[in-house]
């Protein structure tokens, strides 16, 4: 039989053909008969991938804000766009992506499709055929097949029945190849409306990205699919967008009309939303259905009402406030804007707020705390288990947020004079001769380090506290939201720093006065400014040589001034002798004003 087969097959001359190749027969006296391949036009890979050159990847500009796009976003201080306006920014072709989609079981074989057909058993093939104007495709041997018009899912039944009419023992895979390309057109209110070429697995979504999508005067949600003059489906983006609900994102076929309408009524959802973005209202949504377009409201909203700017009442009040969830059914106009709040940012008064504070140092349990609305720093520290024996309660240090912000603001402002009087200062100088301009650019280089030095010295926000040497108990002083307090332990030694000959700490002895503590650093040195010497006490406070004029060192209520213990004692160098204007000195007392600690004498001594 199988050489019969072979011989009637060589016999033979399929149509339109005249080498072997091109009739796609080869046959031998033992083995199965083999269909050779039909004839195939040559294409380049990317003919293949994209199909017609209108395929090819369009690389567009986003469309222009609208008025109303940007009237929202002036309102929210930062860029509100339409929702969805984003997903009609294609970085690809829309045929490209379509040429890597499944085919559906669903999709209808049409005119220029080709179809891969292996076949193998008693007889081989391995065929690339298209779909001719007539809708068939020509197997060799077997004859034209009418295929346009049926399911991909039921092509393989079509082919077998076809084939076991001349074959028997074969199996076979029908499966489509480069598919169609088709037309279609995009109307109305669209960014780039005309006619577009692309694969015949497209549907409506593909047709809108690649057209550029709505334009800012267009819908949507209000996208018809019209074929031959009749509406056979309307597609409402949103569903899809915030659904993820694709039942309107119908097949495209042949010369079908994408008609995108007028955009309908616009609100915008700004603030404390999941997304503030411009939505398209229809029919008879609500504020509820417009957060809803917005991803809800945000984890810190005030969910119990919204703002809405009317622009319907612009010359009137335009602002009103509805509670939620009762006026959530509320309809909305056109224009609107709705404003949800943060229910956390605003700062409540201090009469409602509970205190988180910081207790550490010398108390029974050092942490972290709330506290009610009222309490004290007595409240804070019995709250931590009160104080330990070795309690120093005259060098407790509380630093308060509130305190250091204005500190700041006005250690910048001192900052900013203090620059612009050496500025002055130097450019009304006169100079002479070269010594004197060599000494002033000295001196200009000197105070701007100076003034570097100052700025990398920060405020504290440490609260100077009316205590004494003796204090068992904090003072009466209510807590901030954010305060740390810190008790340290009673220390047993004095620091002197500065121009003297031994600077360091030194053992505090009971009577001691900072005469005595200077003359154990070995006094201050010739080019000490004994004047301006001064004393940061443990709490915070400062006392100056420049209080009084008269003794050796400079103020006989300094040099008799008890020592305590905490003290830390600094002697300042000789303004004159340097580089550095007279007036500078004044600015060691202006740090310790500002809590800003022994650390930053440090810095700028180095």
């Amino acid at each position: 039989m199988a050489s019969l087969l072979a011989g009637n097959v060589s016999a033979s001359a399929a149509p339109d053909s005249t080498d072997a190749e091109n009739q796609g027969l080869s046959a031998g006296n033992s083995g199965p008969i083999r269909l050779g391949p039909s004839p195939t036009r040559t294409t380049s890979s990317e003919d293949s991938r994209f199909g017609p050159t209108e395929d090819r990847p369009f690389v567009g500009k986003a469309t222009a804000p609208s008025e109303f796009e940007a009237y929202a976003s002036e309102l929210a201080g930062m860029p509100v766009a339409r929702l969805g306006s984003d997903l009609m920014l294609p970085s690809r072709s829309a045929a490209s992506v379509e040429a890597n989609r499944q085919v559906p079981p669903d999709y209808v074989v049409g005119l220029g499709d080709e179809i891969q057909l292996t076949i193998w058993g008693s007889v081989d093939a391995d065929l690339r055929l298209s779909v001719d104007r007539a809708g068939r495709i020509v197997i060799p041997r077997v004859g034209p097949v009418v295929v346009a018009g049926v399911r991909h899912a039921d092509l393989n039944e079509l082919l077998t029945r076809r084939v076991g009419q001349v074959f028997k023992n074969f199996q076979l895979s029908a499966t489509l190849g480069r598919l169609r390309s088709i037309r279609y057109y995009v109307t109305g209110f669209v960014a780039r409306p005309g006619a577009y070429s692309v694969s015949s697995l497209a549907t409506v979504m593909t047709g809108l990205v690649q057209a550029g999508g709505p334009a800012a005067a267009g819908s949507f949600r209000n996208i018809e699919l019209r074929r031959s003059g009749q509406v056979v489906g309307r597609f409402d983006l949103y569903d899809l967008l915030v659904r993820g609900d694709k039942k309107g994102d119908l097949p495209l076929q042949a010369d079908d009309v994408l008609y995108v309408g007028p955009v309908g009524s616009q609100v915008a959802l700004i603030g404390s939303v999941n997304r503030q973005a411009i939505v398209e209202l229809k029919g008879s949504e609500s504020v509820n259905d417009a957060i809803g377009y917005a991803g809800g409201l945000s984890t810190v909203a005030d969910t119990r009402r919204v703002a809405i700017e009317r622009l319907s009442e612009r010359n009137d009040r335009r602002v009103v406030e509805l509670a939620l969830p009762q006026d959530a059914g509320q309809r909305l106009n056109n224009g609107d804007v709705v404003r949800a709040f943060n229910s956390v940012s605003a700062v409540l008064p201090q009469a409602k707020q509970y205190k988180r504070v910081r207790v550490e140092g010398e108390v029974g349990r050092p942490g972290d705390y709330v506290l009610p609305p009222t309490s004290t720093l007595a409240d804070a520290v019995q709250a931590a288990g009160g104080l330990t024996a070795q309690a120093y309660l005259f060098g407790t240090d509380l630093s308060r947020e509130s305190v250091r912000k204005v500190q700041e603001v006005q250690y910048d402002r001192a900052l900013r004079d203090l620059e612009t009087d050496f500025t002055r200062s130097t450019s009304t100088q006169r100079v002479s001769n070269a010594e004197d301009a060599a000494a002033t650019l000295q001196k200009q280089a000197g105070t701007t380090r100076l003034i570097e030095r100052l700025r990398a010295v920060r405020p504290s926000g440490r609260v100077v506290l009316d205590l004494t040497d003796t204090s068992r108990d904090v003072p009466p002083l209510a807590v901030e939201d954010g305060d740390r307090l810190y008790i340290p332990s009673r220390p047993n030694t004095v620091g002197v720093f500065g121009s003297v000959f031994n600077g360091g700490s030194y053992l505090l002895r009971s009577g001691s006065s900072i005469e005595d503590i200077v003359k154990l650093a070995g006094g201050p040195t010739r080019g000490a400014d004994a004047a301006s010497m001064f004393v940061l006490r443990a709490n915070g406070s400062v006392i100056s040589a420049r209080q009084s004029n008269s003794g050796w060192f400079g103020s006989s209520g300094l040099s008799s001034t008890p020592a305590l213990p905490g003290d830390t004692v600094f002697v300042p160098e000789e303004l004159n002798k340097t580089t550095f204007m007279q007036e500078a000195k004044d600015w060691t007392q202006i740090l310790y004003q500002f809590g800003l600690g022994a650390a930053a004498l440090k810095t700028i001594k180095n």
